[in-house]
């Protein structure tokens, strides 16, 4: 794969290298895509390199075959044969660059898109400052935001819901809207 420029900022990340699989040069991949073999579907993999002055960098990374396996996913490192060699590559993000995301419908926003979105309540009639976007997590009934760093410091735990509690959400001004109880 031939390297190309790009800043951190044009990638997402979508998985990570966690383990390897067997002798011959196989990884364990826990992917962060829905469907988690969705991953195995982009051209171009970028793997974390080892952090260097506190700065992430980014290298191309070539698959030549990735299956399921399991509950998970295993995938084959071209030029890569054996376990040692692997164990590199362990421990590592994956990401893709963004345009190769495919395009959502109106009102629909990848993970990465919220996070460092400051979060603002309007909650009866009075406006909150409640912090930025930290993280998002998978709960199975909905997704829920974690919003750190407001007015009060506090940590709070908000229910992704567009409609109930999130009101409005702009990518352009690095906000989001919401209807939530301050106290909670």
């Amino acid at each position: 794969m031939a390297e190309r420029s790009l800043v951190n900022e044009d990638l997402v990340t979508v998985g990570r290298i966690t383990a390897v699989y067997g002798v011959r040069g196989w990884v364990k991949v826990h992917s962060y895509t829905e469907p988690m073999e969705n991953i195995l579907q982009f051209s171009g993999w970028w793997l974390q390199a080892p952090c260097e002055g506190g700065k992430a960098s980014w290298q191309p990374l070539e698959i030549d075959d990735g299956k399921r396996h399991g509950k998970g996913l295993i995938v084959h490192i071209k030029g890569v044969d054996d376990r040692d060699m692997a164990a590199t590559f362990c421990q590592r993000d994956i990401a893709v660059d963004g345009s190769e995301m495919p395009q959502l419908d109106d009102g629909e926003y990848y993970w990465h898109q919220l996070q460092g979105l400051q979060v603002i309540s309007q909650f009866e009639g009075r406006e909150y400052r409640f912090g930025e976007v930290v993280r998002l997590m998978e709960t199975g009934a909905n997704d829920v935001m974690v919003v750190r760093g407001g007015e009060d410091g506090r940590e709070r735990l908000i229910p992704y819901l567009p409609g109930q509690f999130i009101t409005q959400v702009d990518l352009d001004a690095g906000q989001m809207i919401v209807d939530w109880d301050p106290e909670f």
